[in-house]
C-alpha cells in the first residue's frame, strides 16, 4: 500500500490554480501542474486524478486529501450521480462531471482507500502537497 497526498490551490475562485501530489516511498515522487482559469474544486479533483494515473491498475493506494468534496464525492455521491444519469438529487447536472468521470474510472481500476486529513494543520504530507499545488499554480498566477 502506497501513501499519497493530494491538494489543490486556487488564487481566486475561479482564477489561476494548481494541483500537487506527493507519492511517498523509498524514493518519493512529486507531481504538480496547473491551469490559467479554474476552480479550487477542479484542482482538488485533478490532483486525485493525477495521483491515481501514476499507478497501474490493481495497485493498492491510500489517498490522503484535505478535500471533503473529493473524498465524499468519490466514496459516496458518485454512485447516485451515475444512477441518475450524472444529475444531482435536485435533478441538476453534476458540476465537474468530466473530472468526476475520469476519477471514478481510475479509482475503479485500483484498490483505493480514501482518507481525509485536516488541511493547513502541519501534517507533513499535506503541507508538501499544498506546496506542490502552489508551485503548479505559479506560472499561471
Amino acid at each position: 500500500m502506497t501513501d499519497v497526498y493530494t491538494d489543490g490551490a486556487c488564487a481566486g475562485n475561479p482564477g489561476p490554480g494548481g494541483w500537487g501530489v506527493l507519492i511517498e516511498g523509498e524514493s518519493p515522487r512529486r507531481l504538480s501542474g496547473g491551469e490559467r482559469a479554474t476552480t479550487n474544486n477542479r484542482m482538488e479533483l485533478q490532483a486525485a486524478i493525477e495521483a491515481l494515473a501514476a499507478f497501474r491498475p490493481g495497485t493498492k493506494v491510500t489517498i490522503h486529501t484535505d478535500s471533503q468534496y473529493v473524498r465524499n464525492g468519490v466514496t459516496s455521491w458518485v454512485h447516485g450521480w451515475k444512477k441518475n444519469g450524472w444529475r444531482t438529487a435536485a435533478k441538476k447536472p453534476v458540476k465537474n462531471q468530466d473530472l468526476w468521470q475520469a476519477l471514478d474510472a481510475l479509482a475503479t481500476e485500483r484498490a483505493v482507500t480514501w482518507k481525509w486529513v485536516k488541511g493547513h494543520a502541519g501534517h507533513p504530507g499535506n503541507e508538501e502537497a499544498d506546496r506542490l499545488a502552489r508551485e503548479g499554480m505559479a506560472p499561471f498566477a
